[in-house]
Order: structure tokens, then sequence, then C-alpha cells
């Protein structure tokens, strides 16, 4: 398993945490992931939000509104050089999906394993000189905001709704009053702050400063809706016109009646065994799904070459940046990648890949009973990567 302790206090356990603060107060964990020290400097996230294929943002913060201009700006990717000439004192760069491109630091999920990992959704960095931010605001969803390089100030507030009323005319979603302020600390190299949803929080770099954001999001009622009729589609089942019962009425009316009945249709299909199926793989197939396009590898490993690597030690782990996960009922074991659901896996195949997903390294001893084809063509869909560290 993995070799990453949890991001935790050594006097919490998992199960103190998941009871006591998510989703409910936030928590400071000094030195909580000492292993992001060092990993990326500032160059490196320039860099990268200047590649084709980044997801990245550049806000700018003047300083002050003027003739009722937005104070904030934002330029999506894709950025080139000249959008960071004559900038403002005040900026951040943010790059989305950062497992994308670094697999050692997809790696360091496994400190947060006491989270589901189909609960995911991605590692931002946050790159600012000294003064920048990205404004008071809140997440609708879990954030641990870890330090890896610099030291920013965190301020957290007032717990939002639906009725904070953001500054208007700015491009992203910004409020002046967190209400009374319930923590006020500067976080180091290493140190992670964990921000439940809703909850306005302000962070200031106190110098160049990267702040990496491992965010974890659940599916909402409209994804799943949506899901379940594409599912749904597939059972022809469905197909069939209902039955109803026919009252005497006006020609032009549909009545409560009729729109009861085809309710408690509906909802029966919902409670039996077939709509749980229909439900069970719509639900693994929204939170098994890729928020962002896989980038092409620009090297294909060959099967020898995979095969002697491991002969040499090295081990092959899930890929962090795909959504590889399984579910097990009624005595059967069904895997998702990405979205689909995996058919067709003899049980060898799927014993391994639960491993991959429960985030095991598995090394050459591992995968006697497996085609080496059948490991390339995982490899080659993402969902795993070969460590060459072993």
């Amino acid at each position: 398993m993995s070799a990453i302790p949890l991001c935790l206090p050594e006097s919490l356990s998992a199960e103190q945490f998941l009871s006591e603060y998510w989703q409910k107060k936030p928590l400071l964990i000094r030195q909580g992931l000492p292993q992001l020290i060092g990993m990326f400097e500032p160059e490196d996230i320039l860099a990268l939000a200047l590649e084709e294929e980044a997801s990245a943002r550049l806000l700018t913060q003047s300083a002050a509104k003027q003739n009722n201009e937005p104070q904030w700006q934002v330029k999506k990717s894709p950025l080139t050089e000249t959008d960071f000439d004559n900038l403002p004192e005040q900026w951040t760069v943010l790059v989305q999906n950062l497992e994308q491109w670094s697999a050692e630091l997809g790696l360091l999920w496994q400190a947060f394993d006491f989270i589901p990992q189909w609960q995911r959704d991605d590692i931002m960095v946050s790159y600012a000189p000294k003064g920048g931010s990205v404004g008071k605001h809140y997440d609708d969803y879990d954030v641990f905001l870890a330090q890896g390089y610099g030291s920013r100030r965190w301020q957290l507030g007032k717990v939002c709704d639906e009725h904070t009323e953001f500054v208007t005319g700015e491009p992203i979603r910004l409020f002046d009053d967190m209400g009374e302020i319930i923590f006020d600390e500067v976080l180091e190299a290493g140190d992670v702050l964990y921000v439940p949803p809703k909850l306005s929080h302000f962070g200031l770099a106190q110098d160049d400063c990267l702040t990496f954001s491992f965010g974890c999001r659940r599916p909402n009622l409209m994804q799943i809706i949506d899901s379940l009729a594409d599912v749904a589609t597939n059972d022809s089942r469905l197909f069939t016109p209902m039955l109803l019962l026919q009252a005497s009425q006006a020609s032009g009316e549909l009545q409560e009646d009729s729109i009861d009945a085809i309710t408690r249709q509906l909802s029966q299909l919902l409670q039996s065994k077939q709509g749980a199926d229909i439900i069970r793989q719509a639900v693994c197939e929204v939170v098994s799904r890729r928020q962002y396009d896989a980038l092409v590898p620009e090297e294909a490993l060959s099967t020898d070459e995979l095969m002697q690597a491991l002969a040499e030690g090295a081990t092959l782990q899930a890929d962090y940046s795909n959504r590889l996960l399984y579910n097990q009922y009624d005595g059967n074991t069904t895997l998702y990648a990405n979205g689909q659901r995996l058919d067709g896996l003899d049980n060898t195949a799927t014993a391994l890949l639960k491993r991959f997903a429960d985030g095991e390294q598995i090394q050459q001893g591992d995968i006697e009973d497996i085609d080496p084809d059948e490991l390339m063509e995982w490899l080659e869909n993402g969902w795993i990567w070969l460590d060459y560290i072993g």
C-alpha cells in the first residue's frame, strides 16, 4: 500500500477527521505534506502555464475600480509570454489538473486516502508574487490547500450560501465581507489547510508563492439525471409504452390522475432491481469521468521495454490523472475507467485492476498471470503508469 503517510496531525485519526472536521470545520495541518517541498519552483509553473495543452488562467488585479471598469481581469489559456509583460503589482496564475503533468505529484493523493478516490477532483496550483491573491471567495467543494513553495497568509470567515452577494461586474465570484475572521495564519512550505465547502477564505502571498489545491468534489443531481438517461437509453425494456387506466375527461385535458400514474410507474422502476442497476451504472460512470481531456503521450513504450523495466525493479501503479474505480454488488465486481464500464475482464485482470484502483504499487511478481499486451493496453489508456524509481 501507500508509503506516503496520511495528511493528518499525529493526534487525529482518519475516523476523527471525518466525523469532526469533514464538511464541518477547517483544520490546519502543520507539515502535513512535506513531500511537496521543493517538488516545483515558480519557474516550473510559469513554463507549464505557457504549454498549449495546459488549462491555465492569468488573473490580474488593478489598484481600484475606475469608470465602472472591473478591478479584476482574467485571461484563459492558451497563454503566451506577452501575457506576462507589463503585469500589475498583484497577479496570479492558476494551472489545473497538475497530476496530468506530473505523475509524481499525483501520487501525493495517497496522503488523502481517507477520502474515497472517486471524490478526487484535481490538483490545481496557484503561483503569485508577494501581494498576489485571487480575492475573497468560497468554493462549493472541499479543498486541502498545501503550501509547496514560499508562504501564504490565509484568513477564513463566514459560511456562505445561495444568498451571499458577490461584487457586481467582476469576471470571478468575489465578495467584500467575510464576516468574523475565525482563522488567520501563515502557511509555510509543507503546511496544509483543510477548508470545507462554502467557507469563505482569502489567501495572500507573503513572497513568491506556490499553493497546491487538492480539491474533492461530489457529483450534482443534474449530472446523475443526465447519466441515468444515457444508461437507460440502452435498456430496450424502457421503450414499451406505459399502460394507463383511462377515465372520462375533456379531450384537451391532461388530468393529474394520469401524471400521478406515470409518476408511480417511474418511482416503481427506480426502486426495482432493474432501476437499481441503472442507477448504479449511472453513478459509477459519472464519478469515474475525467474532467479534462487526456494528454497524448509523446513516446510510446514497447512491451519489451515495459517488461525489462519491471525486471529491473520498476513498479506499476494507478495514474491519478485518470479515474479508475470499482463497484462490488451481489458478489460481482465491476470496474470503471474514465466514465466507461470495463466489460470482458477475466478474474485475474479484475483482481489486479482493483489493486491499482486501491493505490497499490504492482511489481513484476504480481503480473505473472497477466498477458503483457493487456498491461500495455492499460498503460496506453492512461489507467496506469510506470514508475522507473521502483
